[in-house]
C-alpha cells in the first residue's frame, strides 16, 4: 500500500474529483430538463435529489472506494474476498469503458467546434440557408454525419489523453484539474456576466427562477433523480477509483458536500447562461435538448452577439475542458483495473486501454454517418451504447454497490470510513446508511423501470 498513487493537496483531489463529475449532462441535459419541466420547480426537486441521492450514493462509493484501496474490482474482492461481489466492480468498468467508446466521439465534436469557431468556418454563410437556425442545424448534420473529420479530431481527444494519464495521478490527473477546472469556473464566470447583461436577461431569469409547480409529476420527479443520478457519476466506479487515491485523513462527507455543491454550482451556472441568452435572442421556443443546444441554438446566440468568434471561442473551449476531465477520469477507472489486476506498468494500462479506443471509437463515429445504417434494435451503434450505459447498466450498478454497502459489507466499513476510524465525528452516518440500505435502491430501480413504464 505504501506505492499507492495518492492525490498530493486538498485542492486537487477536489478538483480532480469535480472534473469526474462536470461535464455534458450539466451543459446540455440539465438545461433541457429545466425547460421542459417547470423551471426552478424542477431545479428544487433536482437539490432535494443531490441532497437525497448524490450525496449518500456518492459518500458510499467514496468508502468502498478508500477502503479497498484499489480498483473497483480489487475493493471488493479486498473487503469480502471469495465472495462475488467484485462482479459489481467489473460491471462497472465495463459500463465505464462503453461509455468512453462514444464519450470520446462527442468530446471530439466539442473540439471541432472550438477550432470553428477560432479560424471562423462556423459562422460563414452556407447557401440556400436563410435563417440561423437553418445554417446551424446544416453545419451540424454536415460534420456530424461526415466520415473523416470527426474521426480526426476522435483521435486527436483519444491522444490528448494518452498524454494526460501516462504522468498518473498525481502529475498528470491532479495537476491537469487543477488548471483546467479553475480554468472551467472562470469562463462560466464571464459567461454569467455577459449573459446576465443582455437585454432581456430579467425575463430569462424570471423563467429560470420562478417554479411552475403546476409541471411537477412523478415522472419529472424520477426524470430529476437521473440527473442527480448522472451529473454527479455514481455508478460508473469513477468515485470508487478515485477515492482509493484519498489519503486516510480526507473527510469523505465534507468532500463529497462540497463536490456536489460545485457540480450543481455548475449546472446552475449553466441556467443562468442559457435561459437569458435564448429569451434575448427569441430562441425560446427552441427545445434545449442536447447537442441541438450546444451545436445550433447557443451558435445562433453568438452570432448575434458582438464578438462572435470571440465568445464562441471560449465557449467551445469550456466544452472541452469539461469533455477533457470527464474522458480521463472514465479512462481512470479501466487504468486502474489493469495496474491492479494485471500488474502492467502506467504506460503499458494506458496503452492497452486506450489504444483500442481507435477502433471503437471510430464505429461509434461512423455509425453517424456511413454506418447510420447498421443499427441495434432500431438504434445506432452510438445511441444504443448511449442507452444500454444510461438507462440500464449504470442504475443496476448503483443498486448493486448500494445493497452491498448497506446489506453485506461490513458493518463497520461505513462508520470507519466516515469518522476517519473515530478520529471525527460523522452525524450524518445514521442516515447516509439508512438511505444507502432502503431509499436509494429504490430511487434508483424508479430510474431503471422510468423508460418501460
Amino acid at each position: 500500500m505504501s506505492d499507492k498513487a495518492q492525490f498530493s493537496t486538498k485542492i486537487g483531489l477536489i478538483a480532480a474529483t469535480v472534473g469526474s463529475a462536470v461535464g455534458l449532462g450539466n451543459v446540455w441535459r440539465f438545461p433541457s430538463e429545466t425547460q421542459a419541466n417547470g423551471g426552478a420547480a424542477f431545479l428544487l426537486i433536482y437539490i432535494g435529489c443531490v441532497l437525497i441521492l448524490g450525496i449518500p450514493v456518492m459518500l458510499a462509493e467514496f468508502s468502498l472506494g478508500r477502503a479497498g484501496g484499489s480498483d473497483a474490482v480489487g475493493s471488493l474482492k479486498r473487503l469480502s474476498p471469495g465472495k462475488k461481489w467484485w462482479i459489481a466492480g467489473a460491471l462497472a468498468i465495463l459500463t465505464s469503458y462503453l461509455i468512453l467508446c462514444f464519450y470520446m466521439v462527442v468530446a471530439g465534436w466539442t473540439f471541432e467546434y472550438m477550432w470553428q469557431s477560432i479560424t471562423g468556418y462556423l459562422y460563414e454563410p452556407i447557401a440556400g440557408n436563410s435563417s440561423y437556425d437553418a445554417q446551424f442545424t446544416t453545419r451540424m448534420q454536415e460534420f456530424i454525419t461526415h466520415d473523416s473529420d470527426p474521426l480526426i479530431n476522435t483521435y486527436i481527444m483519444i491522444a490528448m489523453n494518452l498524454a494526460i494519464l501516462v504522468f498518473g495521478v498525481k502529475k498528470g490527473i491532479e495537476r491537469l484539474s487543477n488548471i483546467l477546472m479553475p480554468m472551467l469556473f472562470i469562463l462560466l464566470l464571464i459567461f454569467c456576466w455577459v449573459s446576465l447583461s443582455l437585454p432581456k436577461a430579467g425575463e430569462g431569469l424570471e423563467f429560470f427562477l420562478n417554479p411552475d409547480f403546476s409541471k411537477i409529476t412523478p415522472s419529472v420527479v424520477v426524470r430529476a433523480l437521473g440527473q442527480a443520478f448522472f451529473s454527479l457519476s455514481l455508478g460508473m466506479g469513477i468515485l470508487i477509483t478515485y477515492s482509493s487515491y484519498y489519503p486516510k485523513e480526507t473527510r469523505l462527507t465534507r468532500t463529497a458536500m462540497t463536490v456536489s455543491f460545485l457540480d450543481t454550482l455548475v449546472a446552475i451556472m449553466m441556467g443562468i447562461i442559457i435561459f437569458p441568452a435564448v429569451k434575448s435572442f427569441g430562441l425560446e421556443d427552441h427545445a434545449l435538448n442536447g447537442p441541438t443546444l450546444v451545436f445550433v441554438t447557443l451558435p445562433e446566440v453568438f452570432a448575434q452577439m458582438p464578438g462572435t468568434q470571440l465568445w464562441s471561442t471560449l465557449f467551445f473551449l469550456f466544452l472541452t475542458v469539461a469533455a477533457v476531465t470527464s474522458t480521463i477520469s472514465i479512462a481512470e477507472v479501466s487504468i486502474a483495473f489493469m495496474q491492479s489486476r494485471c500488474k502492467m506498468s502506467r504506460v503499458a494500462a494506458c496503452l492497452t486501454i486506450l489504444l483500442p479506443l481507435f477502433a471503437f471509437s471510430t464505429v461509434c463515429s461512423l455509425s453517424q454517418g456511413s454506418l447510420s445504417g447498421v443499427t441495434i434494435g432500431g438504434r445506432t451503434i452510438f445511441d444504443f451504447l448511449d442507452n444500454l450505459t444510461s438507462n440500464i447498466m449504470l442504475p443496476i450498478c448503483s443498486i448493486l454497490l448500494c445493497i452491498y454497502i448497506g446489506w453485506f459489507a461490513d458493518k463497520k466499513l461505513l462508520l470507519d470510513e466516515l469518522t476517519n476510524y473515530g478520529s471525527i465525528k460523522a452525524h450524518s452516518y445514521r442516515i447516509v446508511r439508512f438511505i444507502v440500505r432502503y431509499i436509494a435502491p429504490i430511487l434508483i430501480l424508479s430510474i431503471l423501470v422510468s423508460p418501460l413504464i
